[in-house]
């Protein structure tokens, strides 16, 4: 696993909602079993709510944040 990704899990684990969002994409791609979203805002509220979220099969980067995580 990458660093990025681990960094991001363990800030959604502390909560560390500052850091999350520097992480991620503004114009993120999330998706998960049941969930497809797009847009940091709306990602931040999912993970806020939980729960952590599992390592991606896929990801992408974009200028150095999150810009596709993809979980099968």
């Amino acid at each position: 696993m990458e660093r990025i990704v681990r960094d991001v899990i363990g800030a959604v684990e502390r909560q560390d909602w500052v850091l999350v969002k520097a992480f991620l994409h503004p114009y993120l791609h999330w998706s998960e079993p049941g969930v497809a979203m797009r847009g940091r805002t709306k990602v931040l509220a999912r993970l806020a709510e939980g729960p952590v979220p599992t390592a991606p099969d896929f990801y992408e980067v974009r200028d150095g944040q999150i810009y596709r995580w993809t979980v099968r």
